[in-house]
């Protein structure tokens, strides 16, 4: 307690000068900080997760614009994907930094990053950004589970998740309003003042607890090779594969020209070798085999997974559906947006208290996914001249699924793990997460650039296909004539719900894959760090 005081990071127990242990009893060895710290410490998490999470929606309402400004339909799985690929490469990295490292020091690099990619933009911007942001997002839950008791947890994980949902929520729409009213480019500016807060918060009011750095007779080099960056790199490699491939097939490119092929190969050939590397790592993976076998945890990597590819599937197509075949705004596409996000949002927060009162979560992972999936085949019903009461309605009902399982599997993965291993944990969940994203948003725009130029040459024959694309999916209006429009949006609207049935799946599989969740009670259970 003193030497911690001295350190000037003021700590309390927790119900009466206890603290409860990883068992629920109580552990007096466990320290807490003080209030007044406390709530610092999550202001400062609140502002460093916002502009993390905004960077993963606000450019949904953006992106149809940017097609049009660089003539780039085909390339809408990249602005989504150069995210993720970078958060999921180096997701778990940074969990090994957490671990290594100093918390605080580590944790403002990835925020440095972060802002760095920010400044750059577009395609390099996005993927430094991402870089960043892996670092940002596993590090306010590792910093969470060293900061709060093992009761409180859940709660505090919601209030993260809500975050993530506020963020989800102004991000659609502040995109929508710079892309309209300024410049697209501001959905990349807006997180330089929101992180220099973040920035400056945690550096005068976080100190990093004693006892959250493991092993400190670790060598540099060692540490430097438990990063596995070869790893990382095999990753990075993979999923360039996997895009390029996606994006070329049938569009560019034949699905069977040599380019095509080579890739889908390469894809194979280096997801091959990125696991025999990981087994000959060992204890150096980024993803750890003693983790990994535990059933919980994998149970959640492949739910989180699908999960979140059905997320971001809806929030990057639905604007393509208000902006494109319904031709509003992209303001006016982020308003349209808020069912789903608002939705999801308010049942984030409602089943943080839910799961910190009943403890058990397999439940909220198989109603959750259930509901999702049904909201997502409603969406799939969707057509040119759909009312606003079923666009409205159907995005609710997706959106109560997500909220109700959405920070499920990192609440119920963190609570279930070691001490020791709560950032390893972390990490690994949140590449699942960014990795499903990446995936699945460029099958989703493969799917949809091959069912568009199909459908063009039905609805609209007199269309060269590659001119739709090139137009980008705002210029539509302007490029094509009154008589060819029908057509057009027709064939948009196939394309979309190959696209929504890409969602489809991935929720249907995570309700699957949620069956086999052990029906484990979490409370007193949560694992604990010294803090």
């Amino acid at each position: 307690m003193e030497e911690l005081r001295a350190q000037g990071h003021e700590v309390e127990k927790f119900h009466d000068g206890s603290s409860e242990s990883r068992n629920g009893s109580a552990d007096t060895s466990i320290e807490y900080p003080a209030k007044f710290k406390l709530i610092m410490i999550v202001v400062a998490l609140v502002l460093s997760m916002f502009p993390a999470a905004l960077d993963m929606t606000i450019l949904s309402t953006a992106i149809p614009r940017i097609t049009s400004d660089f003539n780039s339909l085909d390339d809408i799985g990249w602005y989504a994907s150069a995210f993720f690929l970078t958060v999921a490469s180096f997701q778990s990295s940074w969990g090994k930094a957490y671990k290594y490292y100093p918390l605080k020091v580590v944790f403002l690099i990835s925020i440095g990053i972060f802002e760095l990619g920010s400044l750059i933009c577009v395609e390099v911007g996005r993927a430094i950004t991402g870089l960043g942001a892996a670092g940002v997002l596993s590090g306010c839950f590792t910093i969470i589970a060293f900061s709060v008791p093992p009761i409180m947890r859940p709660a505090f994980g919601g209030i993260l998740g809500a975050t993530y949902g506020c963020a989800s929520v102004v991000g659609p729409l502040l995109g929508g309003v710079f892309t309209s009213k300024l410049t697209w480019r501001w959905c990349f500016y807006i997180n330089l003042p929101i992180g220099g807060v973040a920035v400056a918060t945690i550096f005068f009011f976080f100190k990093t607890p004693q006892g959250a750095i493991v092993a400190n007779d670790i060598t540099l080099s060692e540490k430097i090779l438990q990063m596995d960056f070869p790893g990382a790199f095999l990753i990075m490699a993979g999923v360039i594969c996997y895009t390029l491939a996606l994006q070329d097939g049938g569009v560019t490119r034949p699905w069977n020209s040599s380019r095509v092929i080579g890739l889908l190969v390469g894809f194979v050939l280096i997801t091959i070798a990125f696991g025999i590397v990981e087994y000959l790592q060992k204890d150096r993976a980024l993803l750890l085999p003693r983790i990994m076998k535990d059933r919980t945890v994998l149970v959640c990597c492949a739910f989180i997974s699908l999960l979140g590819a059905s997320f971001f599937v809806l929030l990057y197509y639905l604007p393509i559906y208000f902006q494109s075949v319904q031709g509003v705004s992209a303001s006016e596409s982020g308003v349209r947006n808020l069912p789903l996000i608002i939705s999801m949002t308010l049942f984030i927060i409602l089943c943080g208290g839910l799961l910190t009162a009943f403890g058990r979560f397999a439940p909220f992972l198989i109603c959750g996914a259930v509901i999702t999936t049904v909201g997502s085949g409603l969406l799939y019903t969707l057509d040119v001249g759909s009312p606003s009461s079923q666009w409205i309605g159907y995005q609710i009902l997706a959106g109560i699924g997500l909220g109700l399982c959405f920070q499920i599997p990192v609440m119920s993965g963190q609570a279930l793990a070691k001490a020791e291993d709560v950032a390893t944990v972390t990490a690994i969940l949140m590449f699942f997460q960014s990795i499903g994203g990446a995936l699945f948003i460029s099958a989703a725009q493969a799917a949809f650039d091959n069912t568009l130029v199909a459908q063009i040459l039905v609805h609209a024959p007199g269309i060269d296909p590659s001119s739709v694309i090139a137009v980008g999916a705002t210029g539509l209006r302007d490029a094509f004539t009154p008589a060819q429009l029908p057509g057009i949006l027709v064939a948009y609207m196939a394309a979309l719900r190959v696209a929504y049935a890409i969602a489809i799946a991935s929720g249907g599989a995570a309700a699957v894959v949620a069956l086999f969740a052990p029906w484990t009670s979490i409370k007193g259970k949560v694992s604990v760090g010294a803090a």
